[in-house]
């Protein structure tokens, strides 16, 4: 009896274990409208994950700028193989994505001269406008 007390105590925490991994792994995808970076989204076809903001030069929303600037970011393509084909989109212009143009269309927070973005505060709008 003190067997099957051991395997009990030892074989449920690993089923749970094992069951909590099963349910993230088939967790749907976000869609296009509010990613952030690291995380994976299905938007209008590809499936593409943002990796990092590499300029956000934007003209910060309580200041005056001569320039607007502008946001590049790196992403990643997961094609359909599970290949993952880098590129990267700059705010508010098309880039050539497969049979389609890929758009970031909106980066949030807006830009302020009085507080720092962290990575992990800033969200994506995407869009992806596919081929004939």
């Amino acid at each position: 009896m003190q067997n099957i007390v051991r395997l009990a105590a030892i074989a449920l925490p690993a089923a749970f274990a094992l069951s909590a991994c099963a349910t993230t792994a088939g967790a749907p995808l976000a869609d296009g409208s509010d990613v952030a970076l690291g995380q994976r989204a299905y938007v209008d076809g590809p499936i593409v994950q943002p990796v990092e903001v590499v300029e956000d030069s934007r003209c910060p929303m309580n200041a005056r700028c001569v320039w607007a600037g502008r946001v590049r970011v790196k992403m990643v393509w997961i094609r359909g193989n599970g290949e993952k084909q880098p590129f990267e989109v700059t705010l508010g212009e098309p880039t050539q994505l497969a049979d389609g143009q890929f758009t970031l269309e909106s980066v949030r927070p807006e830009k302020r001269t009085d507080i720092e973005i962290k990575p992990s505060d800033y969200r994506f709008s995407f869009r992806f406008a596919g081929g004939l």
